[in-house]
């Protein structure tokens, strides 16, 4: 029996040296894997231990491209190969063959279609298993054979590191291994299938608990000059090191976000940093595969779900308007090529994972798809984002606002919601502790008026309203604004005065 464990712990170790004594693909070029499609061209490399040498790259028996071995820049023993593989148009499967005087190695089962990675902490790496009627949603999974799944295993460094152990290999979403998957990653590619006609490949990385600071490059940090300080994995640029770098050289459609929980005590910094790790990955993304990754590649996020504390009003609603960057919506001036999901009319109280991981990841995976169809795949003509507030205008005690609503009209499910900051000038600060209801005293189909009555006496000046700025604004989908197609909130706002006058 020791002699028998000996040998599996030898084996492992071999297989897993860092590019010693043979030719081979990077940990997480597979079997079973999806490469990026035309019009972008796969990155593909690995490791060899004859610096100098030639690596030959066939697809199903024709050669595609060669490679020579560099050098290693880290100091270790052997080098590196890196080759760009021909436009490739979607499907497959396809074998891929590389040979060099180091050896052989091969992958069957390869298909071409649109890589997308699922990033974040605690609500991304929730799993299928987890979900609202679990064991539907994985027999579901199981017929989509063009999806193919892999995830990233915890870890974090304090440098940079090319290698990524594996905790699910590359796969088809059947089999026991999927209720370890991403819920929101899996079924986001799902809703997306029928409409994009293509293989996805995924590509979980996340980390329950931990900031942005955390997934972002020292680059990144510095741009927001963040002093932040935490223990690991929370300390800033440890899981981008880990978890992120290692697969820059991958070429990628495009990534997915849930995260923020962690960054609530801080929500104005996150206004900086969450678009600042955006630019920086897609910049880096794009250099490392030799500027087959789009620069501008699509970033969807989920903004927060509700929590337990259904009146408070800090923290999370800060935390949703800095996701946008202060807009409310996106695409935006700041934040272009991204989409999000709202989920604040989604809570779940009773949920056995916490109040705040809610089950129901269906009804998210639905919102992104849709927004992603629209803002990644250019869906023309598609109602992808709840009313967003485009003119504001002051009536005799009414405040009349005017959504845009794209195609529908907008519906309201109750009257609460908006709130008040009043003052005798336009420079009054408006505290936590500032504001009054203003509910909702008529509507049509593009416009709601809220009363500004409890605005008088010497603080009569309507100075700002916001719009459902609690951490659990309301109960399940009944917000009060949405659209009337499909079923899609308004998000968080604010809008500070001088509004029009009438």
């Amino acid at each position: 029996m020791i002699f028998h464990y000996f040998v599996i712990v030898l084996l492992f170790c071999i297989s897993n040296t860092d590019g010693a004594g043979t030719l081979r693909f990077a940990d997480y070029y597979e079997s079973h894997m999806v490469l990026q499609m035309a019009p972008s061209r796969a990155q593909i490399w690995g490791y060899a231990t004859s610096v100098g040498d030639t690596v030959t790259v066939d697809l199903n028996g024709t050669v595609a491209a060669t490679a020579t071995v560099a050098k290693r820049t880290d100091g270790k023993a052997g080098g590196i190969w890196s080759a760009l593989l021909p436009a490739h148009k979607a499907g497959g499967p396809i074998t891929i063959d590389i040979r060099s005087n180091d050896g052989h190695a091969t992958l069957t089962d390869v298909l071409f279609g649109d890589v997308w990675i699922c990033s974040g902490q605690s609500n991304m790496a929730f799993t299928l298993g987890q979900v609202f009627n679990n064991s539907a949603e994985l027999e579901h999974s199981s017929h989509f054979n063009n999806i193919r799944i892999m995830k990233v295993a915890l870890r974090s460094s304090n440098t940079t590191v090319d290698k990524t152990p594996l905790a699910i290999h590359w796969r088809t979403p059947a089999g026991s291994s999927t209720r370890y998957f991403s819920a929101v990653c899996l079924m986001f590619a799902e809703e997306l299938a029928p409409h994009i006609n293509r293989p996805i490949g995924l590509i979980q990385t996340a980390w329950g608990g931990t900031p942005v600071e955390a997934w972002s490059s020292p680059d990144a940090i510095a741009s927001c000059t963040s002093k932040t300080k935490r223990a690991t994995p929370h300390e800033n640029s440890v899981l981008w090191n880990a978890m992120v770098n290692p697969l820059l050289k991958m070429t990628i459609y495009g990534a997915i976000w849930y995260q923020g929980e962690a960054n609530i005590r801080h929500p104005d910094a996150y206004a900086c940093q969450f678009p600042a790790m955006i630019d920086d990955w897609r910049s880096k993304f794009n250099i490392a595969s030799k500027h087959q990754t789009n620069q501008q590649f699509p970033f969807g996020f989920v903004q927060l779900a509700a929590n337990a504390n259904k009146t408070l009003h800090f923290g999370f609603p800060d935390l949703r308007w800095s996701q946008t960057a202060k807009y409310g919506y996106v695409p935006n001036p700041r934040l272009q090529n991204v989409f999000m999901a709202v989920a604040m009319d989604l809570p779940d109280y009773n949920s056995t994972f916490g109040t705040i991981h809610p089950r129901d990841k269906q009804d998210v995976a639905k919102r992104l798809a849709l927004a992603g169809r629209a803002v990644a795949y250019n869906e023309k003509n598609l109602d992808f984002q709840g009313p967003i507030p485009t003119d504001l205008t002051l009536t005799e005690n009414k405040l009349v606002i005017e959504f845009d609503h794209g195609n529908s009209a907008i519906e309201v499910r109750k009257t609460d919601g908006f709130e008040l900051c009043c003052g005798n000038n336009f420079n009054h600060t408006c505290h936590y502790n500032h504001w009054t209801p203003a509910p909702i005293v008529a509507h049509d189909q593009s416009t709601v008026t809220i009363d500004t009555s409890g605005c008088h006496g010497n603080m009569s000046l309507v100075v700002a309203v916001r719009f459902a700025w609690e951490m659990s604004p309301c109960e399940f989908k009944m917000c009060p604004l949405y659209d009337s197609t499909n079923d899609l909130p308004a998000a968080t706002f604010v809008k500070y005065a001088p509004f029009n006058t009438k």
